[in-house]
Protein backbone atom coordinates (compact mmCIF):
# COMPACT_ATOMS: atom_id res chain seq x y z
CA UNK A 1 0.00 0.00 0.00
CA UNK A 2 1.70 3.76 -1.10
CA UNK A 3 2.69 5.44 1.92
CA UNK A 4 2.82 9.20 2.23
CA UNK A 5 5.37 9.83 5.71
CA UNK A 6 8.17 11.88 6.53
CA UNK A 7 10.98 10.02 8.35
CA UNK A 8 10.70 9.30 11.82
CA UNK A 9 11.46 11.07 15.02
CA UNK A 10 11.07 8.32 17.83
CA UNK A 11 13.07 11.24 20.48
CA UNK A 12 11.40 14.24 21.02
CA UNK A 13 12.95 17.07 18.81
CA UNK A 14 15.53 19.88 19.97
CA UNK A 15 12.48 21.85 21.39
CA UNK A 16 12.03 21.88 25.47
CA UNK A 17 8.82 19.95 26.96
CA UNK A 18 7.49 23.69 27.53
CA UNK A 19 7.70 25.16 23.74
CA UNK A 20 5.94 21.68 22.88
CA UNK A 21 3.38 21.98 24.89
CA UNK A 22 2.34 24.96 23.91
CA UNK A 23 2.72 24.39 20.33
CA UNK A 24 0.25 21.31 21.23
CA UNK A 25 -2.27 24.37 23.17
CA UNK A 26 -2.11 26.16 20.02
CA UNK A 27 -2.76 23.46 17.74
CA UNK A 28 -5.81 22.27 20.19
CA UNK A 29 -7.24 26.25 20.28
CA UNK A 30 -6.96 25.94 16.16
CA UNK A 31 -8.90 22.72 16.09
CA UNK A 32 -11.41 23.85 18.32
CA UNK A 33 -11.90 27.27 16.31
CA UNK A 34 -12.58 25.14 12.71
CA UNK A 35 -14.53 22.00 14.24
CA UNK A 36 -16.79 23.69 16.88
CA UNK A 37 -20.40 23.91 16.14
CA UNK A 38 -21.36 26.15 13.34
CA UNK A 39 -17.72 26.20 12.43
CA UNK A 40 -16.48 25.72 8.67
CA UNK A 41 -15.52 22.41 9.69
CA UNK A 42 -18.19 21.25 12.53
CA UNK A 43 -17.71 17.51 13.49
CA UNK A 44 -20.47 15.12 14.37
CA UNK A 45 -20.47 11.28 14.84
CA UNK A 46 -21.95 9.35 12.14
CA UNK A 47 -23.91 5.74 11.66
CA UNK A 48 -20.86 4.05 12.26
CA UNK A 49 -19.73 5.99 15.58
CA UNK A 50 -17.00 7.46 14.15
CA UNK A 51 -16.56 11.05 13.22
CA UNK A 52 -17.67 13.19 10.43
CA UNK A 53 -17.84 16.30 8.42
CA UNK A 54 -21.08 18.05 9.53
CA UNK A 55 -21.51 20.19 6.49
CA UNK A 56 -20.13 20.19 2.90
CA UNK A 57 -21.22 17.69 0.44
CA UNK A 58 -22.15 13.45 0.70
CA UNK A 59 -20.85 12.48 -2.35
CA UNK A 60 -18.80 13.40 -4.95
CA UNK A 61 -21.22 14.09 -7.76
CA UNK A 62 -21.90 16.79 -5.25
CA UNK A 63 -18.52 17.78 -4.70
CA UNK A 64 -17.45 18.49 -8.27
CA UNK A 65 -20.67 20.09 -9.07
CA UNK A 66 -19.87 22.90 -7.22
CA UNK A 67 -16.87 23.50 -9.31
CA UNK A 68 -19.44 24.45 -12.33
CA UNK A 69 -19.32 27.68 -10.42
CA UNK A 70 -15.89 28.22 -11.10
CA UNK A 71 -16.74 28.91 -14.76
CA UNK A 72 -14.09 30.36 -16.86
CA UNK A 73 -11.31 30.32 -14.05
CA UNK A 74 -8.60 28.05 -15.38
CA UNK A 75 -8.35 24.42 -14.21
CA UNK A 76 -5.92 21.85 -16.30
CA UNK A 77 -3.22 23.53 -18.38
CA UNK A 78 -0.77 20.80 -20.34
CA UNK A 79 1.29 22.60 -22.35
CA UNK A 80 -0.60 25.27 -24.90
CA UNK A 81 -4.44 23.32 -23.73
CA UNK A 82 -6.32 24.89 -21.06
CA UNK A 83 -9.60 23.90 -19.69
CA UNK A 84 -11.36 26.42 -17.62
CA UNK A 85 -13.82 24.42 -14.96
CA UNK A 86 -16.62 25.36 -17.32
CA UNK A 87 -15.05 23.03 -20.45
CA UNK A 88 -13.92 20.91 -17.80
CA UNK A 89 -17.65 20.58 -16.06
CA UNK A 90 -19.09 20.39 -19.92
CA UNK A 91 -17.19 17.79 -21.06
CA UNK A 92 -17.06 15.47 -18.54
CA UNK A 93 -21.23 15.67 -18.35
CA UNK A 94 -20.92 14.65 -22.20
CA UNK A 95 -18.88 11.52 -21.22
CA UNK A 96 -20.90 11.03 -18.17
CA UNK A 97 -24.50 10.34 -20.84
CA UNK A 98 -22.61 8.57 -23.01
CA UNK A 99 -21.40 6.38 -20.65
CA UNK A 100 -24.67 5.79 -18.93
CA UNK A 101 -27.45 6.12 -22.46
CA UNK A 102 -24.79 5.15 -25.47
CA UNK A 103 -22.89 2.30 -23.58
CA UNK A 104 -25.42 1.02 -21.04
CA UNK A 105 -23.74 1.35 -18.18
CA UNK A 106 -25.68 1.54 -14.40
CA UNK A 107 -25.00 2.73 -11.07
CA UNK A 108 -21.83 0.44 -9.17
CA UNK A 109 -20.59 -0.79 -12.65
CA UNK A 110 -16.58 0.07 -12.37
CA UNK A 111 -15.09 1.98 -15.72
CA UNK A 112 -11.19 1.61 -15.24
CA UNK A 113 -8.98 4.89 -16.39
CA UNK A 114 -5.18 4.29 -17.55
CA UNK A 115 -3.39 6.91 -18.65
CA UNK A 116 -0.92 9.85 -18.00
CA UNK A 117 -1.49 12.77 -16.27
CA UNK A 118 -3.15 14.52 -19.26
CA UNK A 119 -6.28 17.04 -18.66
CA UNK A 120 -8.60 13.95 -20.44
CA UNK A 121 -7.91 11.69 -16.87
CA UNK A 122 -9.84 14.63 -14.77
CA UNK A 123 -12.55 14.76 -17.38
CA UNK A 124 -13.10 10.63 -17.11
CA UNK A 125 -12.98 10.35 -13.79
CA UNK A 126 -15.65 12.66 -12.87
CA UNK A 127 -17.28 11.37 -15.78
CA UNK A 128 -17.88 7.91 -14.12
CA UNK A 129 -18.59 10.38 -10.99
CA UNK A 130 -21.30 11.90 -12.40
CA UNK A 131 -22.40 8.85 -14.33
CA UNK A 132 -23.09 7.08 -10.74
CA UNK A 133 -20.00 4.27 -11.65
CA UNK A 134 -17.23 3.30 -9.72
CA UNK A 135 -13.87 4.78 -10.88
CA UNK A 136 -10.69 2.56 -10.92
CA UNK A 137 -7.99 4.46 -11.87
CA UNK A 138 -5.35 2.45 -12.27
CA UNK A 139 -1.36 2.59 -12.30
CA UNK A 140 -0.25 3.62 -15.80
CA UNK A 141 3.45 2.21 -15.51
CA UNK A 142 2.16 -1.38 -15.25
CA UNK A 143 3.11 -3.87 -17.64
CA UNK A 144 0.19 -6.05 -20.10
CA UNK A 145 0.52 -8.66 -17.10
CA UNK A 146 -0.30 -6.39 -14.06
CA UNK A 147 -3.43 -4.73 -16.13
CA UNK A 148 -4.57 -7.90 -16.76
CA UNK A 149 -4.70 -9.32 -12.74
CA UNK A 150 -6.73 -6.17 -11.82
CA UNK A 151 -9.49 -5.90 -15.16
CA UNK A 152 -9.73 -9.64 -14.12
CA UNK A 153 -10.24 -8.68 -10.65
CA UNK A 154 -12.76 -5.56 -11.09
CA UNK A 155 -14.38 -6.68 -14.35
CA UNK A 156 -15.08 -2.73 -15.64
CA UNK A 157 -17.87 -2.39 -18.47
CA UNK A 158 -15.71 0.61 -19.79
CA UNK A 159 -12.05 1.04 -20.68
CA UNK A 160 -11.02 4.78 -20.50
CA UNK A 161 -7.45 5.12 -21.89
CA UNK A 162 -4.67 6.52 -23.93
CA UNK A 163 -2.90 5.73 -26.85
CA UNK A 164 0.50 4.25 -24.65
CA UNK A 165 -1.82 2.01 -23.26
CA UNK A 166 -3.63 0.43 -26.18
CA UNK A 167 -1.73 -2.21 -26.26
CA UNK A 168 -1.14 -3.47 -22.71
CA UNK A 169 -4.82 -3.65 -22.37
CA UNK A 170 -6.44 -4.40 -25.77
CA UNK A 171 -6.01 -8.27 -25.37
CA UNK A 172 -8.27 -7.92 -22.28
CA UNK A 173 -10.43 -6.05 -23.82
CA UNK A 174 -10.69 -8.17 -27.08
CA UNK A 175 -11.45 -11.40 -24.61
CA UNK A 176 -13.67 -9.90 -22.78
CA UNK A 177 -15.73 -7.51 -25.57
CA UNK A 178 -15.44 -4.33 -22.99
CA UNK A 179 -15.71 -1.18 -25.21
CA UNK A 180 -12.79 1.23 -25.16
CA UNK A 181 -12.40 4.78 -25.38
CA UNK A 182 -9.66 6.21 -26.39
CA UNK A 183 -7.23 9.18 -25.78
CA UNK A 184 -4.68 10.81 -27.57
CA UNK A 185 -4.46 7.75 -30.10
CA UNK A 186 -3.61 8.99 -32.99
CA UNK A 187 -2.38 6.29 -35.23
CA UNK A 188 -3.24 3.99 -32.74
CA UNK A 189 -5.34 0.89 -33.79
CA UNK A 190 -6.38 -2.56 -31.88
CA UNK A 191 -7.88 -5.26 -34.24
CA UNK A 192 -10.99 -6.42 -32.27
CA UNK A 193 -11.56 -4.21 -30.14
CA UNK A 194 -14.53 -2.04 -30.22
CA UNK A 195 -12.48 1.17 -29.97
CA UNK A 196 -13.63 4.97 -30.01
CA UNK A 197 -11.78 7.68 -30.49
CA UNK A 198 -12.59 10.44 -27.89
CA UNK A 199 -11.74 13.70 -30.07
CA UNK A 200 -14.18 12.81 -32.97
CA UNK A 201 -16.92 12.59 -29.81
CA UNK A 202 -19.48 16.02 -31.00
CA UNK A 203 -18.15 18.99 -29.00
CA UNK A 204 -19.36 18.69 -25.23
CA UNK A 205 -22.70 21.54 -25.22
CA UNK A 206 -21.94 23.83 -21.99
CA UNK A 207 -25.45 24.24 -21.13
CA UNK A 208 -26.28 20.41 -20.93
CA UNK A 209 -26.65 18.54 -17.89
CA UNK A 210 -24.98 15.44 -16.30
CA UNK A 211 -27.08 12.05 -16.13
CA UNK A 212 -30.10 12.43 -13.64
CA UNK A 213 -28.28 10.07 -11.47
CA UNK A 214 -28.32 10.52 -7.57
CA UNK A 215 -25.49 8.10 -6.12
CA UNK A 216 -26.29 8.03 -1.76
CA UNK A 217 -23.67 8.34 0.32
CA UNK A 218 -22.89 4.68 1.43
CA UNK A 219 -22.47 3.46 -2.42
CA UNK A 220 -18.65 3.03 -3.57
CA UNK A 221 -16.70 5.73 -5.62
CA UNK A 222 -13.77 4.55 -6.42
CA UNK A 223 -11.53 1.37 -6.20
CA UNK A 224 -8.03 1.86 -5.99
CA UNK A 225 -5.51 -0.22 -6.28
CA UNK A 226 -2.32 -0.39 -3.73
CA UNK A 227 1.33 -0.69 -4.71
CA UNK A 228 1.64 -4.58 -4.84
CA UNK A 229 5.31 -4.18 -3.13
CA UNK A 230 4.58 -6.84 -1.06
CA UNK A 231 2.37 -9.38 -3.22
CA UNK A 232 -0.42 -8.58 -5.54
CA UNK A 233 -1.81 -5.40 -5.66
CA UNK A 234 -5.27 -5.08 -3.63
CA UNK A 235 -8.13 -3.18 -4.73
CA UNK A 236 -9.38 -0.58 -1.41
CA UNK A 237 -13.01 0.49 -2.15
CA UNK A 238 -13.73 3.68 -0.96
CA UNK A 239 -17.65 5.43 -0.73
CA UNK A 240 -18.97 8.76 -1.45
CA UNK A 241 -18.77 9.59 2.39
CA UNK A 242 -15.25 8.66 2.44
CA UNK A 243 -13.77 10.02 -0.53
CA UNK A 244 -15.90 13.60 0.30
CA UNK A 245 -14.22 13.26 3.89
CA UNK A 246 -10.55 13.02 2.08
CA UNK A 247 -11.94 16.20 0.09
CA UNK A 248 -12.18 18.35 2.87
CA UNK A 249 -8.93 17.08 4.51
CA UNK A 250 -6.98 19.05 2.56
CA UNK A 251 -9.14 21.94 2.99
CA UNK A 252 -9.25 21.75 6.86
CA UNK A 253 -5.15 21.28 6.95
CA UNK A 254 -5.13 24.46 4.45
CA UNK A 255 -7.51 26.49 7.17
CA UNK A 256 -5.66 25.10 10.22
CA UNK A 257 -2.25 26.07 8.05
CA UNK A 258 -3.59 29.87 7.80
CA UNK A 259 -4.63 30.36 10.96
CA UNK A 260 -0.95 29.19 12.70
CA UNK A 261 0.25 31.90 10.46
CA UNK A 262 -2.29 34.47 11.42
CA UNK A 263 -4.04 34.83 8.32
CA UNK A 264 -7.51 34.53 7.76
CA UNK A 265 -8.52 31.27 5.58
CA UNK A 266 -9.67 31.98 2.18
CA UNK A 267 -8.29 35.06 1.60
CA UNK A 268 -5.88 35.61 -1.36
CA UNK A 269 -5.89 34.27 -4.81
CA UNK A 270 -6.79 31.14 -5.98
CA UNK A 271 -3.60 28.20 -5.63
CA UNK A 272 -1.71 27.40 -8.50
CA UNK A 273 -0.63 24.11 -8.11
CA UNK A 274 2.34 21.91 -10.00
CA UNK A 275 0.93 18.55 -10.20
CA UNK A 276 3.71 15.85 -10.42
CA UNK A 277 2.25 13.22 -8.66
CA UNK A 278 0.76 10.63 -11.46
CA UNK A 279 -3.30 11.24 -11.02
CA UNK A 280 -3.94 7.01 -10.09
CA UNK A 281 -1.85 7.82 -6.96
CA UNK A 282 -3.50 8.47 -3.72
CA UNK A 283 -1.05 11.87 -3.13
CA UNK A 284 -2.38 13.07 -6.21
CA UNK A 285 -6.00 13.09 -4.97
CA UNK A 286 -5.36 14.89 -2.17
CA UNK A 287 -3.57 17.48 -4.20
CA UNK A 288 -6.28 17.83 -6.53
CA UNK A 289 -9.23 17.90 -4.11
CA UNK A 290 -7.24 20.69 -2.25
CA UNK A 291 -7.22 22.65 -5.67
CA UNK A 292 -10.80 22.17 -6.46
CA UNK A 293 -12.49 23.07 -3.70
CA UNK A 294 -10.95 26.31 -3.86
CA UNK A 295 -11.22 26.92 -7.56
CA UNK A 296 -7.19 26.59 -8.02
CA UNK A 297 -5.27 25.61 -11.03
CA UNK A 298 -3.44 22.22 -11.91
CA UNK A 299 -0.48 22.79 -13.80
CA UNK A 300 0.57 19.14 -15.14
CA UNK A 301 3.65 17.90 -16.81
CA UNK A 302 4.02 15.03 -19.25
CA UNK A 303 7.24 13.64 -17.45
CA UNK A 304 9.21 14.69 -14.53
CA UNK A 305 12.10 17.29 -15.62
CA UNK A 306 13.41 19.51 -13.01
CA UNK A 307 14.55 22.46 -15.52
CA UNK A 308 11.19 22.04 -16.97
CA UNK A 309 9.40 22.58 -13.75
CA UNK A 310 11.34 25.56 -13.62
CA UNK A 311 9.68 26.92 -16.19
CA UNK A 312 6.18 25.79 -15.90
CA UNK A 313 6.44 27.73 -12.12
CA UNK A 314 7.77 31.21 -14.08
CA UNK A 315 5.48 30.83 -16.90
CA UNK A 316 2.19 30.19 -14.88
CA UNK A 317 3.10 32.01 -11.41
CA UNK A 318 2.67 28.59 -9.72
CA UNK A 319 2.09 28.85 -5.74
CA UNK A 320 1.82 24.91 -4.45
CA UNK A 321 4.53 22.55 -5.77
CA UNK A 322 3.46 19.01 -4.70
CA UNK A 323 5.76 16.08 -5.44
CA UNK A 324 7.72 13.01 -3.81
CA UNK A 325 10.94 13.87 -1.71
CA UNK A 326 13.02 12.87 -4.94
CA UNK A 327 11.08 15.52 -7.07
CA UNK A 328 11.31 17.95 -4.31
CA UNK A 329 14.82 17.87 -3.97
CA UNK A 330 16.04 18.09 -7.36
CA UNK A 331 13.46 21.31 -7.68
CA UNK A 332 15.44 22.63 -4.85
CA UNK A 333 19.17 22.13 -6.70
CA UNK A 334 18.17 23.02 -9.95
CA UNK A 335 16.81 26.67 -8.60
CA UNK A 336 20.36 26.47 -6.53
CA UNK A 337 22.38 25.71 -9.41
CA UNK A 338 20.33 28.03 -11.60
CA UNK A 339 19.44 31.25 -9.50
CA UNK A 340 16.19 30.72 -9.63
CA UNK A 341 14.73 32.30 -6.58
CA UNK A 342 10.97 30.77 -7.23
CA UNK A 343 9.44 34.01 -6.64
CA UNK A 344 6.09 32.85 -6.50
CA UNK A 345 6.13 29.65 -4.41
CA UNK A 346 4.37 29.86 -1.18
CA UNK A 347 4.16 26.24 -0.79
CA UNK A 348 6.45 23.33 -1.18
CA UNK A 349 4.23 19.94 -0.15
CA UNK A 350 5.89 16.31 0.03
CA UNK A 351 4.28 13.04 0.06
CA UNK A 352 4.40 9.31 -1.50
CA UNK A 353 7.71 8.34 0.32
CA UNK A 354 9.97 9.18 3.50
CA UNK A 355 10.68 13.03 3.58
CA UNK A 356 14.60 13.23 4.87
CA UNK A 357 14.63 15.85 7.85
CA UNK A 358 17.06 18.08 5.34
CA UNK A 359 14.17 18.66 2.88
CA UNK A 360 13.09 21.40 5.55
CA UNK A 361 16.27 22.51 6.51
CA UNK A 362 17.02 23.05 2.87
CA UNK A 363 14.51 24.81 2.42
CA UNK A 364 14.23 27.17 5.31
CA UNK A 365 18.07 28.05 4.97
CA UNK A 366 17.49 29.58 1.06
CA UNK A 367 13.55 30.87 1.14
CA UNK A 368 13.00 31.24 4.79
CA UNK A 369 9.57 31.39 6.12
CA UNK A 370 7.98 32.76 2.53
CA UNK A 371 7.53 29.35 1.69
CA UNK A 372 6.03 27.06 3.85
CA UNK A 373 6.52 23.02 4.02
CA UNK A 374 3.82 21.05 4.22
CA UNK A 375 4.22 16.87 4.29
CA UNK A 376 2.32 14.36 6.01
CA UNK A 377 0.78 10.87 6.28
CA UNK A 378 -1.65 8.74 4.51
CA UNK A 379 -2.46 5.46 2.58
CA UNK A 380 -4.12 4.04 -0.42
CA UNK A 381 -6.57 2.39 2.73
CA UNK A 382 -7.23 5.92 4.03
CA UNK A 383 -8.19 8.01 0.74
CA UNK A 384 -5.21 10.33 0.83
CA UNK A 385 -3.44 12.39 3.68
CA UNK A 386 -4.72 12.17 7.24
CA UNK A 387 -2.01 13.59 9.50
CA UNK A 388 0.04 16.76 8.22
CA UNK A 389 2.51 18.43 9.29
CA UNK A 390 3.06 22.36 8.11
CA UNK A 391 4.56 25.38 8.57
CA UNK A 392 6.74 26.17 11.88
CA UNK A 393 5.36 22.51 13.55
CA UNK A 394 7.29 20.90 10.58
CA UNK A 395 10.54 23.07 10.78
CA UNK A 396 10.64 22.18 14.58
CA UNK A 397 10.38 18.46 13.96
CA UNK A 398 11.11 17.89 10.95
CA UNK A 399 10.65 14.40 11.46
CA UNK A 400 6.87 13.90 12.20
CA UNK A 401 3.99 12.85 10.60
CA UNK A 402 2.07 15.99 12.41
CA UNK A 403 -1.97 15.63 13.64
CA UNK A 404 -5.04 13.66 12.06
CA UNK A 405 -7.95 15.70 10.93
CA UNK A 406 -10.66 15.70 13.12
CA UNK A 407 -12.54 12.82 11.12
CA UNK A 408 -9.48 10.63 11.89
CA UNK A 409 -9.09 9.06 15.40
CA UNK A 410 -5.75 7.95 16.21
CA UNK A 411 -4.78 4.95 18.28
CA UNK A 412 -0.86 3.75 18.60
CA UNK A 413 -1.95 -0.23 19.45
CA UNK A 414 0.42 -2.64 21.41
CA UNK A 415 0.72 -6.46 21.14
CA UNK A 416 -2.83 -7.21 22.06
CA UNK A 417 -4.60 -4.04 20.98
CA UNK A 418 -4.21 -2.14 23.66
CA UNK A 419 -3.71 1.58 23.27
CA UNK A 420 -0.43 3.18 24.47
CA UNK A 421 0.78 5.65 26.28
CA UNK A 422 2.65 9.33 24.88
CA UNK A 423 5.87 8.13 23.23
CA UNK A 424 5.74 4.44 22.91
CA UNK A 425 6.00 2.94 19.65
CA UNK A 426 3.69 0.56 18.87
CA UNK A 427 1.36 -0.06 15.19
CA UNK A 428 -0.73 2.85 14.32
CA UNK A 429 -4.36 2.18 14.01
CA UNK A 430 -6.59 4.84 12.38
CA UNK A 431 -10.08 4.68 12.17
CA UNK A 432 -13.21 7.44 10.37
CA UNK A 433 -14.65 9.42 7.66
CA UNK A 434 -12.11 8.38 4.76
CA UNK A 435 -10.99 5.01 5.47
CA UNK A 436 -12.24 2.67 3.12
CA UNK A 437 -14.91 0.01 3.61
CA UNK A 438 -12.77 -2.99 2.47
CA UNK A 439 -10.61 -4.85 -0.08
CA UNK A 440 -12.96 -5.75 -3.36
CA UNK A 441 -13.75 -9.17 -3.42
CA UNK A 442 -11.68 -9.79 -0.68
CA UNK A 443 -12.94 -10.47 2.49
CA UNK A 444 -10.03 -12.52 3.86
CA UNK A 445 -7.49 -9.43 3.15
CA UNK A 446 -10.52 -6.89 4.76
CA UNK A 447 -10.44 -8.91 7.69
CA UNK A 448 -7.09 -8.84 8.20
CA UNK A 449 -6.31 -5.55 8.52
CA UNK A 450 -9.64 -4.42 10.40
CA UNK A 451 -9.67 -5.28 14.09
CA UNK A 452 -12.16 -4.64 16.73
CA UNK A 453 -14.42 -1.54 16.62
CA UNK A 454 -13.47 -0.96 12.53
CA UNK A 455 -10.02 0.31 13.58
CA UNK A 456 -7.81 -0.01 10.92
CA UNK A 457 -4.38 -1.23 11.22
CA UNK A 458 -1.77 0.62 9.08
CA UNK A 459 1.50 -2.03 9.59
CA UNK A 460 3.05 1.48 10.29
CA UNK A 461 5.00 1.70 13.72
CA UNK A 462 4.64 5.09 15.23
CA UNK A 463 5.00 7.51 17.98
CA UNK A 464 2.34 10.18 19.77
CA UNK A 465 3.07 13.21 21.60
CA UNK A 466 1.09 15.24 22.73
CA UNK A 467 -1.18 15.17 19.48
CA UNK A 468 1.45 14.36 17.11
CA UNK A 469 2.41 11.77 15.00
CA UNK A 470 5.67 10.74 14.80
CA UNK A 471 5.86 7.44 11.99
CA UNK A 472 8.80 4.79 12.38
CA UNK A 473 8.95 2.49 10.11
CA UNK A 474 6.97 0.05 8.58
CA UNK A 475 6.93 -2.84 11.54
CA UNK A 476 8.31 -5.34 8.81
CA UNK A 477 10.76 -3.27 7.66
CA UNK A 478 12.40 -2.45 10.99
CA UNK A 479 16.05 -4.17 11.81
CA UNK A 480 16.16 -6.16 14.96
CA UNK A 481 19.70 -5.76 15.54
CA UNK A 482 21.24 -8.22 18.49
CA UNK A 483 17.31 -7.11 20.40
CA UNK A 484 17.81 -3.44 19.20
CA UNK A 485 14.96 -2.05 16.64
CA UNK A 486 16.96 0.28 13.63
CA UNK A 487 14.06 2.31 11.97
CA UNK A 488 15.43 1.93 8.26
CA UNK A 489 13.63 5.62 7.67
CA UNK A 490 15.38 7.21 10.41
CA UNK A 491 18.81 5.95 9.02
CA UNK A 492 18.13 7.05 5.63
CA UNK A 493 17.03 10.02 6.80
CA UNK A 494 20.85 11.09 8.73
CA UNK A 495 22.25 9.55 5.24
CA UNK A 496 20.97 11.86 3.05
CA UNK A 497 22.41 15.00 5.54
CA UNK A 498 25.35 14.35 4.07
CA UNK A 499 26.85 16.47 1.04
CA UNK A 500 27.52 14.30 -1.08
CA UNK A 501 24.34 11.59 -1.07
CA UNK A 502 21.63 11.69 -3.69
CA UNK A 503 19.59 9.06 -2.50
CA UNK A 504 19.87 5.95 0.34
CA UNK A 505 17.92 2.78 1.05
CA UNK A 506 19.00 1.14 4.29
CA UNK A 507 17.52 -2.70 5.20
CA UNK A 508 18.53 -5.20 7.35
CA UNK A 509 20.86 -8.48 6.19
CA UNK A 510 21.66 -11.55 7.87
CA UNK A 511 24.23 -12.05 10.61
CA UNK A 512 25.12 -15.24 12.12
CA UNK A 513 25.23 -13.76 15.91
CA UNK A 514 22.91 -11.00 15.89
CA UNK A 515 20.47 -12.29 13.52
CA UNK A 516 20.75 -8.94 11.73
CA UNK A 517 23.12 -6.18 10.58
CA UNK A 518 22.19 -3.10 9.11
CA UNK A 519 22.97 -2.18 5.60
CA UNK A 520 22.96 0.68 3.08
CA UNK A 521 23.03 1.03 -0.31
CA UNK A 522 23.96 4.98 -1.54
CA UNK A 523 23.76 6.77 -5.07
CA UNK A 524 26.10 9.85 -4.64
CA UNK A 525 25.12 13.57 -6.20
CA UNK A 526 26.54 14.38 -9.65
CA UNK A 527 30.32 15.58 -9.51
CA UNK A 528 30.65 13.28 -6.03
CA UNK A 529 32.87 10.06 -6.74
CA UNK A 530 32.98 6.71 -4.18
CA UNK A 531 36.79 6.88 -2.67
CA UNK A 532 38.35 3.87 -1.62
CA UNK A 533 39.14 3.27 1.88
CA UNK A 534 42.42 3.51 4.06
CA UNK A 535 44.44 0.69 3.14
CA UNK A 536 43.18 -0.50 -0.18
CA UNK A 537 44.95 2.56 -2.32
CA UNK A 538 42.65 5.04 -0.54
CA UNK A 539 41.73 7.68 -3.28
CA UNK A 540 39.96 10.88 -3.34
CA UNK A 541 36.21 10.68 -2.71
CA UNK A 542 33.07 9.46 -0.21
CA UNK A 543 33.87 6.64 1.60
CA UNK A 544 32.12 3.82 3.11
CA UNK A 545 33.62 4.86 6.60
CA UNK A 546 32.97 8.53 6.20
CA UNK A 547 29.68 7.99 5.87
CA UNK A 548 29.31 5.74 8.56
CA UNK A 549 31.40 7.76 11.02
CA UNK A 550 28.56 10.65 9.36
CA UNK A 551 25.54 8.23 11.15
CA UNK A 552 27.74 7.53 14.09
CA UNK A 553 27.77 11.22 14.96
CA UNK A 554 23.99 11.47 14.92
CA UNK A 555 22.89 8.31 15.83
CA UNK A 556 23.60 5.51 17.98
CA UNK A 557 26.30 2.99 17.18
CA UNK A 558 23.89 0.09 16.36
CA UNK A 559 22.28 2.02 14.06
CA UNK A 560 25.44 2.71 11.94
CA UNK A 561 25.38 0.37 8.76
CA UNK A 562 28.06 -1.71 9.35
CA UNK A 563 27.82 -2.01 5.49
CA UNK A 564 28.02 0.44 2.89
CA UNK A 565 27.25 -0.01 -0.80
CA UNK A 566 27.61 2.39 -3.84
CA UNK A 567 25.59 2.27 -6.94
CA UNK A 568 25.74 4.41 -9.85
CA UNK A 569 22.24 3.91 -10.87
CA UNK A 570 18.97 5.45 -9.50
CA UNK A 571 17.54 3.31 -6.60
CA UNK A 572 14.36 1.71 -7.62
CA UNK A 573 11.19 2.57 -6.80
CA UNK A 574 7.69 2.15 -7.90
CA UNK A 575 5.34 4.96 -9.66
CA UNK A 576 4.70 6.31 -6.80
CA UNK A 577 8.29 6.79 -5.12
CA UNK A 578 8.50 4.29 -2.69
CA UNK A 579 11.78 2.14 -2.50
CA UNK A 580 11.71 -1.36 -3.79
CA UNK A 581 13.48 -2.83 -1.01
CA UNK A 582 13.10 -6.65 -2.67
CA UNK A 583 15.36 -5.23 -5.48
CA UNK A 584 17.73 -3.23 -3.61
CA UNK A 585 18.40 -6.55 -0.71
CA UNK A 586 18.90 -8.81 -4.08
CA UNK A 587 21.66 -6.45 -4.85
CA UNK A 588 23.33 -6.25 -1.65
CA UNK A 589 23.28 -10.00 -1.30
CA UNK A 590 24.80 -10.01 -5.20
CA UNK A 591 27.58 -7.48 -4.23
CA UNK A 592 31.05 -8.86 -2.81
CA UNK A 593 32.00 -8.18 0.59
CA UNK A 594 34.32 -5.77 1.46
CA UNK A 595 37.92 -6.68 1.44
CA UNK A 596 39.01 -8.45 4.96
CA UNK A 597 35.14 -9.03 6.09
Amino acid sequence: MPHTHPSPSPHPGPEDAATRAERARRAARIEDSLTAPGAPFAVVTGERGTPEYADGPRTLREFVETTWAYGDAPFLIAGERTYSYGEFFAAASALAVRLRERYGLRSGDRAVIAMRNHPEWQIAFWAAQLAGLVAVPLNAWWTEGEFGHALDDCEPGVLLVDGERLGRVAGWARRTGTRLVLFHGAGRTAEGVRVERYEEFPAPDPLAAPPDVEPRPEDDATILYTSGTTGRPKGAVATHLAQVGAALNPRYHAAASALARGVIPGQGPAPVSLMTFPFFHVAAFTGFYGAMAAGGTLVLMHKWDAEEALRLIRAHRVTHFAGVPATGLQLLEAAERTGDGLESLTLFSTGGAPAPPALVTRLTARYGKRVEPRNGYGLTETSGGVLAHFGDDYRAEPGGAGRPTPVTEVRIAGPSGEELPDGEPGELWLRGQSLFRGYWRDAAATEEVFGEGGWFRTGDLAVRREGRVSVCDRIKDVVIRGGENVYCVEVEGVLHDHPDVADAAVLGIPHPVLGEEVAAVVRLRAGASAGAEVGDGAGAGVTAEALREHVGGKLAAFKVPARVLFTDEPLPRNATGKLLKDEIRAFAKASPPPAGA
